[in-house]
């Protein structure tokens, strides 16, 4: 290897070859009193900050290919191999990481199609916009990156704030405001329902590694990452206007909830669950599961059932409280004015005089009538507890389609086989009926 390295660059490394050669013969060189020999084909110590070689121009040839043929023909995976390269280079703190997306954004921002999507008024695929997204994931992870010095901050927001400015970048939130809703695009059912592949998926193994340099005795990073998940699963937020803004909203909760279903509770991560729980019942503005929230706050009927079935066998008290406070919607209640009653004018400045245009609502709804049907569930038996459940409702859900699927459910669930019919489960189910 080292013959025909010198053969083909004589020129450049053959007088430092013979130098070399001359070191290792010589018995009292500095080369002869170190162990071993340098590796640069090893990489750098795990302290180091690493800078390897980065191909710009290949980079930038094979997203502008995948550009140009629209994503077929397989060039999509060359892209996906780009953005792994990129997470990849992140982790080992390696300073190309960031170089290397801006290339790939740089190509993204040049895409003739954004213009001419931008004159028609026409949205772009939803597959395109994945990618879109996944620029966005990586920058996020580049401009909160702990260990970068203050003035790369600042070139990448003057960066960034420069990208944003012109006229084609695409708005996270649809293009523009044309946006129109795809109503035959409809969102896939349940949490698991996005793992593709009220098969390839490998089986990972959380396990908790000690992090010395944190607050309390017995936390470890899986601790943590659990408690970061659900403290952002229970923020509450605004509902955003575009539908595939809003498709995103239930699909990266469902992403995060399946994720976490993959951890099995043990008495530490049990005793978190209780902790955020009470906050964010106790919680003001900021918690989706405070007493007040925002009329068009994004509901917490997905978080909650994942919340209550976590909780129910340690804690039942919490998790019917945390389920039950989970059960409304607003957005469908009309909002009663607070204004003198004597002077109409007034009533109008003070009642909503938009109402939202919510593209994922039948999905939303679905998923306050599986909270409401894995309450009942567990509640059978429990005539108190079956009588609170009922009461939320029939005061939370407004789809008479789905209040008739619950009286089904209730029938259901009070007369299995094994065991006599619960007598207050089937006034349940008669109640739903009849209303």
């Amino acid at each position: 290897f080292v013959q025909y390295l010198i053969t083909v660059h004589h020129t450049e490394v053959l007088p430092t070859a013979q130098k070399l050669a001359d070191e290792i013969l010589s018995q009292n060189s500095e080369i002869n009193q170190v162990h071993g020999a340098p590796d640069p084909t090893a990489g750098a110590s795990i302290d180091d900050e690493n800078c390897w070689h980065l191909d710009e121009e290949q980079v930038q040839e094979q997203v502008k290919l995948f550009l140009s043929q629209g994503g077929y023909h397989g060039s999509g995976k060359q892209l996906n191999l780009l953005f792994a390269k990129v997470r990849e280079m992140l982790k080992m703190r390696d300073s190309n990481g960031a170089r290397m997306l801006t290339l790939i954004t740089e190509q993204f921002m040049a895409d003739p199609r954004l213009s001419l999507w931008r004159q028609q008024g026409t949205t772009m695929t939803d597959k395109y916009r994945q990618l879109w997204d996944e620029l966005g994931a990586l920058w996020m992870c580049i401009v909160l990156n702990p260990h970068c010095k203050l003035e790369q901050k600042v070139s990448w927001l003057t960066q960034l704030k420069k990208w944003n400015g012109v006229d084609v970048c695409p708005w996270e939130d649809g293009n523009h405001g044309n946006e129109l809703p795809n109503l035959t695009n409809a969102l896939p059912q349940g949490a698991n329902a996005n793992q593709e592949h009220l098969g390839q998926c490998k089986s990972l193994e959380y396990q908790h590694l000690p992090a010395h340099k944190f607050l309390e005795e017995g936390e470890s990073y899986l601790t943590l990452a659990v408690e970061v998940a659900l403290i952002g699963l229970g923020q509450q937020r605004i509902m955003p206007d575009g539908l595939y803004a809003q498709e995103k909203v239930c699909r990266n909760e469902e992403q995060l909830i399946s994720k976490l279903q993959e951890i099995e509770l043990d008495d530490t991560l049990v005793k978190i669950f209780r902790k955020q729980a009470v906050f964010l019942l106790e919680g003001g503005p900021y918690s989706g599961l405070g007493e007040v929230i925002h009329r068009e706050s994004v509901p917490m009927h997905t978080f909650a059932k994942y919340l209550f079935t976590s909780l129910l066998p340690h804690d039942a008290e919490l998790a019917y409280k945390t389920a039950l406070r989970a059960m409304r919607l607003l957005v469908l209640e009309s909002t009663a004015p607070s204004g003198d009653l004597s002077r109409p004018h007034h009533i109008a400045s003070v009642v909503p005089n938009r109402y939202p245009r919510w593209f994922t609502l039948s999905h939303i709804e679905s998923q306050q009538c599986e909270l409401a049907s894995t309450m009942l569930t567990a509640a059978k038996g429990d005539v108190q507890r079956l009588e609170t459940v009922l009461e939320s409702i029939q005061k939370n859900i407004h789809s008479s389609s789905h209040i008739f699927k619950l009286a089904q459910d209730a029938f259901k669930i009070a007369t299995l086989m094994d065991s006599l019919p619960d007598i207050t489960l089937l006034k349940v189910s008669l109640e739903l009926g009849l209303q």
